[in-house]
C-alpha cells in the first residue's frame, strides 16, 4: 500500500544561491510509522508569505489518528531559529474537504500545504504520540517571491 504524506521540511539557511532542493532524509533516530520513499516541495525555493505543499510517497503501518501533528523547525548553527506546529488532519481536511481522520493504512493520497512564515527539519506525531515521520535537509531556500 502507498502513502502519501504531507510535511513540508523546512531548514532555514543563512545564505544558499541553488534552485534546486538538497536532499531530504530521515531525522527519526527510530522507527516511525511512516516509511517515507519519496519527497516533494513545490514550489521550489520556498516562498516567504505564500504557501508551500509536500507530498511523500510510503507506506504506513498504523492509521493517522486524530490530535496528530505536524512540527515544522528551522535550525541555523545548531540554534533552533523557526518553530510552527499544525493538527495534521485539519491540514489534509483543507486540501480534500471530505476527508476525516483516521486516515487508514489503505490511503494512497494525500497532500498538505502550509504557509511559509517569515521566519522560517520537519517530524510529525500520531495521537496516540508514535511518530508518524522526520525529515530533515541542509540548504532549503526560503526567500521574497514576487506576488
Amino acid at each position: 500500500m502507498k502513502f502519501i504524506a504531507a510535511i513540508a521540511a523546512l531548514v532555514v539557511a543563512a545564505v544558499a544561491t541553488a534552485q534546486t532542493i538538497p536532499p531530504i532524509t530521515s531525522c527519526a533516530t527510530g522507527p516511525t510509522q511512516i516509511a517515507i520513499t519519496a519527497f516533494t516541495l513545490t514550489p521550489y525555493p520556498l516562498c516567504i508569505n505564500q504557501m508551500v505543499c509536500a507530498s511523500g510517497t510510503g507506506t504506513l503501518s498504523t492509521p493517522v489518528i486524530q490530535g496528530a501533528k505536524l512540527a515544522i523547525t528551522g535550525r541555523y548553527l545548531g540554534r533552533l531559529v523557526y518553530t510552527d506546529n499544525h493538527d495534521l488532519c485539519t491540514l489534509m481536511a483543507a486540501q480534500t474537504p471530505s476527508f476525516i481522520c483516521p486516515l487508514p493504512v489503505t490511503m494512497t493520497s494525500i497532500t498538505a500545504c502550509v504557509l511559509v512564515k517569515p521566519n522560517a527539519p520537519a517530524n510529525a506525531t500520531n495521537g496516540d504520540g508514535g511518530l508518524l515521520f522526520c525529515q530533515t535537509a541542509n540548504g532549503v531556500i526560503a526567500t521574497n517571491c514576487p506576488p
